[in-house]
């Protein structure tokens, strides 16, 4: 199969810009013959932890609409990032949408102390399985825990997708710990992180990707949009770079 990782800039609180700025991403996913998307934490709202209570929806709001017949229409899963309502607080989360399923949602289990204030953590791991592959899902702080990974490794996933919001320091991180993780468990390990201004600091991109031995395959640039393609048969990748346009929505 392929898995796309997006690399996304998005505005603050833009919610209907950055579903545009999405499905487009996710056609030219389609071009590539992808199977999977993936992209960064609270891509759809951007990383604002402060927005999250007055922008949080239901995952069976309208607006996602668009993703689930993209999805239906093309026979591709899409993950987009979005703060949800829960019956206590907000989570942070990642909307998934199959072909002709329902949709589901994977919210992010373990919090770092700054999120506290705005959202709580959700409870249950969440897998794919396409085409005969099973990804597990983590998202940001919780990636870089071990015993994160640990609980997804129980259920013996192929691969580990990691959601993230991350500035320069923890791009740096990651960047020493997936390799060794990757290799150590044998599980290729992928990253998805955006571009530009979020919250109180920037993210710097990198996205990447990080075969069974830990070896760093592909990545993407530090400042603009892209997609990351990985064929999970050959471990062959391809890319593209994307110029960042003014959106007006």
């Amino acid at each position: 199969m392929k898995i796309c990782i997006a690399q996304t800039k998005s505005e603050k609180g833009k919610i209907q810009a950055n579903i545009k700025n999405h499905l487009e991403l996710i056609e030219r996913a389609i071009n590539f013959k992808s199977d999977l998307i993936i992209s960064p934490e609270l891509s759809i709202t951007n990383y604002e932890p402060k927005l999250a209570k007055e922008l949080a929806t239901d995952i069976r709001n309208s607006i996602f609409n668009p993703f689930q017949e993209i999805s239906d229409q093309n026979e591709i899963t899409i993950g987009v990032g979005m703060p949800t309502k829960a019956s206590d607080a907000i989570h942070i989360s990642m909307l998934i949408f199959q072909p002709k399923r329902e949709i589901s949602v994977y919210s992010k289990q373990m919090l770092h102390s700054d999120e506290l204030p705005y959202f709580v953590c959700g409870n249950k791991q969440t897998f794919l399985n396409i085409k005969g592959i099973k990804i597990a899902i983590g998202i940001c702080y919780e990636t870089l825990q071990r015993e994160h990974f640990l609980n997804a490794r129980d259920q013996d996933p192929n691969i580990y997708i990691a959601s993230v919001a991350k500035p320069k320091g923890g791009i740096e991180k990651t960047y020493k710990h997936f390799p060794q993780i990757a290799n150590e468990f044998k599980t290729p390990i992928l990253m998805s992180n955006c571009v530009g201004h979020c919250d109180n600091f920037m993210s710097v991109g990198q996205s990447a990707i990080w075969n069974d031995k830990g070896k760093l395959i592909d990545h993407l640039n530090d400042n603009s949009q892209g997609l990351l393609i990985y064929d999970t048969k050959t471990e062959q990748t391809a890319k593209e770079q994307l110029k960042i346009e003014k959106r007006t929505l």
